[in-house]
């Protein structure tokens, strides 16, 4: 597998692993996404989440809204 494409496996994270990422709950990940408080996208009946927009979106100060596209 091309650098490229594994690169852009780890950018893509499944739910348990953004809650490994964030050192929280699964079932808090999953909260937060079903109320759209946290970028993510749903694929089919799973959720994914990009590395790099969970980065900005805690770096962002609180109250502001983030988006979640089903």
């Amino acid at each position: 597998m091309e650098n490229s494409a594994k690169d852009l496996l780890q950018e893509i994270l499944t739910v348990d692993e953004a809650a490994t990422f964030l050192r929280v709950s699964s079932s808090s990940i999953y909260k937060l996404a079903q109320e759209g408080k946290i970028p993510c996208r749903k694929a089919g009946r799973q959720w994914r989440f990009s590395r790099s927009a969970l980065i900005r979106w805690i770096e962002q100060p609180v109250g502001e809204s983030s988006t979640c596209e089903r």
